[in-house]
């Protein structure tokens, strides 16, 4: 009997102890091929409102992805030729914006998806966007040069340049903003993160970001004042994962992820943070326990280039997109990411992958 007793006494601290093992158990629910041709693409973002997904499918155009018939339902115009790298939603406006690789933005109403006059050119090549709500403006990341680079910003009212910002780093890659007047940019080549302040289009701080060699992606947390960084690493540090302080610019957590990362979301309902890989071909994710602590709770296989993810912030399920490639050593491969980049898809492959919770 007493021997029973410890078994049961050891079988308890068993169930009170596994939790820590637990993982949330996320997996491929679907993938629908979209037919056509199939180009590069770049960012991913999802429409709750309206159910949809748009797709930068840079020469083919922003694609409109219809997440309850799991079709594209509207090609938005003036975005092939400009070729686009993503979309970015301001409902307050009814607008959507086309950021484009030939330095222009093809502006869109939301309701109707019908563009908004013609493209409008801010430089010679465009990537990513963010709206800042403090202050009503569009920040757009144009190419650098030995000088550094600019942001770009455009009144989301009138859709009028008012000015530029220019960085010190010619890589700047994902920005956020903390909708108090402060916009953060990571600085690829610098491996530092830029903040600027919104209504003045000045840079106020530089923070490098030691352990985080080529900061790529970024996310905010800003309830805890945090800033989420995804990092493609170099020969001294690996790819990784790190969190820095929005007020004071210190790094107080980082670990190992997959090579190759582009995307990174945060979810506060689900305190997880995830960040797509492309290189590594994984989702890592990783749980909040508080500002500074966090932990490793999974990594999921995924397929080779998929690197751009949006999560649905009401039903937590996750997008993401890749094709079929082949690194075709007669053209230029992009090596500065992985010595056999992808440079070559093959058409009717292209594919948008559905990720759940268990």
């Amino acid at each position: 009997m007493k021997s029973c007793k410890i078994v049961g006494l050891f079988c308890a601290s068993v169930l009170v102890a596994s939790p820590a093992f637990a993982f949330d158990g996320w997996h491929l629910d679907s993938a629908t091929a979209i037919p056509g041709k199939t180009g590069s693409w770049d960012g991913l973002t999802v429409d709750a409102d309206g159910n949809r997904l748009f797709i930068g499918h840079r020469k083919q155009g922003l694609q409109v992805f219809d997440l309850a018939s799991n079709k594209v339902v509207k090609l938005i115009d003036k975005t092939a030729s400009g070729s686009s790298n993503g979309a970015l939603l301001i409902p307050e406006f009814d607008l959507g914006i086309s950021t484009n690789e030939n330095g222009t933005i093809t502006p869109f109403k939301l309701s109707t998806l019908n563009t908004i006059g013609e493209p409008i050119k801010l430089g010679n090549e465009a990537d990513s966007s963010v709206y800042d709500p403090a202050t009503k403006r569009i920040f757009v990341v144009l190419d650098g040069d030995k000088t550094g680079a600019d942001l770009a910003v455009v009144d989301a009212a009138t859709l009028k340049m008012v000015g530029k910002v220019k960085l010190p780093s010619r890589k700047p890659q994902s920005l956020d903003v903390d909708e108090k007047g402060n916009l953060f940019v990571a600085s690829r080549d610098m491996e530092a993160v830029h903040r600027v302040d919104t209504k003045t289009m000045k840079v106020t701080a530089t923070w490098p970001a030691p352990g985080c060699g080529q900061t790529n992606g970024l996310a905010m947390d800003n309830g805890n004042k945090r800033i989420f960084l995804g990092c493609r690493g170099n020969a001294k540090v690996k790819p990784s994962f790190a969190v820095m302080n929005a007020e004071t610019g210190k790094v107080v957590y980082t670990s190992e992820i997959g090579g190759g990362n582009d995307s990174v979301i945060y979810d506060a309902d689900l305190k997880r943070v995830f960040l797509g890989n492309g290189v590594g071909a994984v989702l890592n994710v990783f749980e909040q326990v508080n500002a500074d602590t966090y932990k490793p709770v999974e990594t999921l296989g995924t397929r080779q280039g998929m690197r751009s993810f949006a999560m649905h912030p009401k039903t937590k399920k996750i997008y993401a997109i890749s094709a079929e490639g082949s690194a075709d050593a007669s053209r230029k491969i992009t090596t500065s990411v992985s010595p056999f980049y992808a440079n070559t898809f093959f058409d009717n492959t292209f594919t948008v992958f559905t990720f759940t919770k268990k």
